[in-house]
C-alpha cells in the first residue's frame, strides 16, 4: 500500500478475557466485577461509565484513571512500546480503548483540557476509528 509505514510497530492484540466478558454480559454489578477482576481495564471502564451516567464525575474520573493504568499494564505485557496500533476491531482491545475514552470524557467533564487533548491523541494514534466506535457502542 502506498503511504503505509512498513517499518511501524505491529498492532498490539491483547488476549481475550472470557471470564470478565461473561460476567459483564450476565448483567453482574460492575463493582462486583471490578472486585473479582481488578486487573481488567474493561471492568473499570464500565464502572466509570456507570458513575458518569449518574453524574458522579470525580468517581468516574478515578475509576477511569485506574482502568487507564490497568490498560497500560496490559498493553506493555503484550509487547506494546508506548506507540502503535491498538485496533478496536480486535475485541480484547476494547477494554483498554474504552478506559482511555472514559478517562478522556471524565477529564473533559472536570475541565482538565490538556489531559483530554492528550487522550484524544492517544486514542487516535491507537485506532483512528476508536472514538466514533466507542461513542456508537456506549451512547
Amino acid at each position: 500500500m502506498i503511504g503505509e509505514n512498513l517499518l511501524g510497530p505491529e498492532p498490539t492484540l491483547l488476549a481475550e478475557d472470557p471470564a470478565v466478558t461473561a460476567a459483564l454480559r450476565s448483567g453482574a454489578d460492575p463493582e462486583a466485577v471490578v472486585r473479582e477482576y481488578p486487573e481488567s481495564p474493561l471492568a473499570w471502564a464500565i464502572l466509570a461509565d456507570a458513575a458518569d451516567a449518574e453524574g458522579r464525575e470525580i468517581e468516574a474520573y478515578a475509576f477511569a484513571r485506574v482502568g487507564y493504568h490497568r490498560g497500560l499494564d496490559a498493553l506493555r505485557k503484550a509487547g506494546w512500546r508506548g506507540a502503535g496500533p491498538v485496533p478496536w476491531a480486535h475485541e480484547a482491545n476494547r477494554g483498554v480503548l474504552r478506559a482511555l475514552y472514559a478517562l478522556r470524557r471524565a477529564a473533559e467533564r472536570i475541565g482538565e483540557r490538556s489531559e483530554a487533548d492528550r487522550l484524544t491523541e492517544f486514542l487516535e494514534g491507537a485506532d483512528p476509528q476508536a472514538i466514533e466506535a466507542i461513542e456508537a457502542s456506549v451512547d
